[in-house]
């Protein structure tokens, strides 16, 4: 198993309590993971980042940029972000989206792979985009099929259906979103729509008026 220093700095998405990353902290290791709700300040108080050889910084739904800076696509060091994807309060899953820049170290990248491998993770590697791979595929077709409850196209029950039988898919959208929570998609597609200015992300109604009960119950 590969090591790494680890600095956590509490409250973190990818490794909840339950969920934690199964890694012995070695302040010997060359690879440095920080984790947490304040990565950026723990980040940003690092005297020598260049005696790693790998630094992975967890993302919300972020770039890597925001921590690293940006230098008109030039950007890349042996800083890479990653982020373990979850829907909504379902579970943390098993699939790490690995977060790379332009100029990204190909040793860094090749080491980063291995050590969530090691800790049995499935890496999908990624462009530094706001929400990553599945966030942006899933939900403008989310907000899509909550479009099409509002419209009276069918049931909620039977839209589920048809997409289970029709596509295979083991569970319906409606379905999930009932269950991983309607008020969490919202807040991701809103992120994701002030991030990149597509109206495929804004939130659906019913998301939205969730996501304001909710607030109004905190």
């Amino acid at each position: 198993m590969i090591s790494t220093q680890l600095i956590d700095t509490g409250n973190s998405k990818s490794f909840p309590k339950d969920f934690y990353i199964n890694v012995t902290n070695d302040p010997s290791s060359k690879i440095l993971t920080i984790i947490g709700e304040n990565v950026q300040q723990a980040f940003k108080a690092l005297k020598n980042p260049e005696q790693f050889d790998l630094i992975l910084l967890e993302l919300d739904l972020e770039c890597l940029g925001e921590h690293t800076g940006e230098k008109m696509g030039s950007e890349g060091s042996n800083v890479l972000g990653f982020a373990r994807f979850r829907m909504g309060i379902d579970p943390p899953s098993q699939l790490i989206e690995l977060v790379k820049q332009a100029q990204s170290f190909e040793s860094s990248l090749q080491l980063a792979k291995s050590f969530f491998e090691s800790q049995n993770f499935i890496v999908a590697t990624c462009a530094d985009t706001p929400g990553r791979i599945v966030n942006r595929l899933i939900r403008p077709y989310l907000n899509s099929v909550l479009r099409r409850l509002d419209d009276g196209l069918a049931s909620a029950s039977d839209m589920d259906l048809t997409l289970k039988l029709g596509l295979g898919y083991p569970e319906g959208p409606l379905s999930l979103l009932s269950r991983s929570g309607l008020a969490q998609h919202a807040q991701t597609s809103e992120y994701l729509f002030k991030a990149l200015g597509k109206n495929e992300f804004s939130p659906a109604r019913r998301a939205q008026v969730a996501l304001k009960n909710s607030q109004q119950h905190e």
